[in-house]
């Protein structure tokens, strides 16, 4: 516990004020990708085929969109934003190893999916260690504790 204290306690002293903009942009990145997962499940339950994973499609499917809706919203307000990292995280890390590392690296054929699920992975690791930032809804609570 102590470990992530000093953790926390370091990433508030060196938070640059550039990567709240980025952490917006990331969560608003996730919000969209949930909205086209759920406007798309056919194909994302088609991809769950080719993994054998047929007995946990549709709660997969369900997961994947609630979390990427919630987890970017919470994510892009900068509210439990670390909490929300946690759930975005296995996702993406299958997305990274699972999924999109078949087609390879800058590969043409599938649009560059492989990069950009990668480029999340990292960014989300990222906002775990430093968290919200100064411009966030934790900042406002902690701040204003009797608003």
């Amino acid at each position: 516990m102590n470990a992530i204290t000093k953790i926390e306690s370091w990433a508030d002293k060196h938070h640059p004020q550039w990567i709240d903009f980025l952490r917006v942009i990331l969560g608003l990145f996730i919000m969209y990708k949930g909205v086209l997962f759920i406007s798309n499940t056919s194909a994302l339950m088609d991809l769950m085929k080719n993994k054998d994973l047929q007995f946990f499609n549709l709660g997969l499917a369900h997961y994947v969109a609630f979390a990427h809706l919630m987890g970017g919203f919470l994510i892009a307000l900068g509210l439990v934003t670390r909490v929300a990292v946690i759930f975005q995280i296995p996702i993406l890390l299958v997305a990274v190893f699972f999924v999109n590392i078949d087609s390879g690296f800058l590969s043409v054929s599938n649009n560059l999916e492989f990069e950009l699920s990668l480029l999340v992975l990292i960014l989300l690791i990222v906002f775990l260690i430093y968290g919200s930032g100064k411009f966030s809804l934790d900042n406002y609570i902690q701040e204003h504790p009797r608003w």
